[in-house]
């Protein structure tokens, strides 16, 4: 899952920070002069879009020299992109370089620590994550949890079955969806059935009904482990899923409790990652 962006959303950041040219550069004077910019670790950070932070400086007119990739975990202090180009070149990039690089890199790091607290508990389970992201964002929210190390629980509506009771309640209820599961699997052999329970009683009535997967929203991980035996007597096969209010203090506890998969939100929204940026002039 760790690709690139292509140009036209790369040149559309640039086209939105810089629609007329640099103003300062300009009436500075600087433009022609010869430069060099450094990207470096403030701290701890899993990088993320190096690739396309490169691509913003080539576009720009500068020429990366270094480039570590997307999905490396660096220390505080780590260079990790270099460029050389005109100043002209260099701060046209700059910003949009950085813009990208911390708030994927912010994305990136939370997932990875998460991701590494959860294995800790639970080394089977896997880590997804929702579309929750921004409106705008999900191209590069998707890099970025995938170079921490999670996958997307669903990319959107097309290619995934994932019931809720907002669907449910145009079908009669729960229980009524559950008996037409079956039905429901012949028409969609490739494709899992998720269903979702906000109870205990909504969970066991989905494990007995043939679901692939049952998704606990929101039950507190003191009660999920009990939770989570009822369903496997149930179900031996079922696997159990655990959604709402998971975030990095507490998704370990979550993993503990046997479940099979956590899906959350929380990593798309925090800091960023904190990046450092030195410009040098070069000589000729």
């Amino acid at each position: 899952m760790i690709y690139c962006l292509p140009d036209s959303v790369i040149e559309s950041f640039i086209e939105e920070d810089i629609p007329y040219g640099d103003l300062t550069t300009h009436l500075l004077g600087i433009g022609d002069q010869p430069g060099r910019i450094v990207f470096t670790t403030r701290e701890e950070t899993t990088i993320c879009c190096t690739e396309e932070a490169a691509r913003v400086l080539q576009i720009c007119g500068a020429m990366p020299s270094a480039c570590l990739p997307s999905g490396a975990k660096l220390a505080a202090g780590s260079e990790f992109l270099t460029a050389d180009g005109s100043a002209r070149s260099l701060h046209a990039a700059w910003k949009v370089a950085l813009n990208l690089l911390e708030y994927a890199s912010g994305i990136a790091s939370r997932t990875e620590r998460i991701v590494t607290a959860v294995r800790g508990a639970n080394p089977s389970i896997a880590v997804l994550t929702t579309r929750k992201s921004f409106p705008g964002t999900k191209k590069i929210a998707i890099k970025a949890i995938s170079a921490g190390g999670a996958l997307p629980h669903r990319l959107g509506l097309s290619e995934s079955i994932l019931v809720f009771k907002q669907h449910t309640a145009f079908l009669g209820g729960l229980e009524t969806f559950a008996g037409s599961i079956a039905a429901l699997r012949l028409t969609a052999r490739e494709s899992k059935i998720i269903v979702e329970a906000d109870t205990v009683e909504e969970a066991l009535l989905i494990a007995r009904s043939g679901a692939d997967v049952v998704q606990i929203d929101k039950i507190a991980p003191a009660r999920l482990a009990d939770t989570v035996t009822a369903i496997r007597a149930a179900n031996p096969n079922i696997l159990i899923s655990a959604a709402g209010g998971i975030n990095e203090g507490n998704a370990a506890e979550y993993a503990a409790s046997g479940i099979d998969i956590i899906v959350l939100s929380s990593v798309y929204f925090g800091k960023p990652a904190d990046i450092g940026v030195t410009m040098t002039m070069q000589e000729p």
